[in-house]
């Protein structure tokens, strides 16, 4: 059985205040690391503000979070896989 993991993804930019439909629960297949990668089991994610401004589409100084993709931030976990 394939190994998976939960992500949460960017359904769709804000119009106003962002609500729950603005994101979608997945579940995907875990990818094997390469060389000189590590597997990292996410323990700790940050939420903060400057989340909402990644999910216009507007230029700043962090790239603009796409819809469909995994949302990102920073996080705490430890080494799970190595190769």
């Amino acid at each position: 059985m394939t190994e998976t993991y939960q992500r949460i993804v960017l359904a769709s930019r804000p119009q106003g205040r962002v609500t729950a439909d603005n994101f979608r629960l997945e579940r995907a297949p875990v990818p094997e690391p390469g060389p000189g990668q590590l597997r990292v089991r996410n323990h700790f994610l940050s939420l903060d503000p400057y989340m909402r401004g990644r999910m216009e589409e507007t230029k700043s100084y962090a790239e603009s979070q796409k819809p469909g993709e995994t949302m990102l931030d920073i996080g705490c976990g430890w080494g799970a896989l190595s190769i």
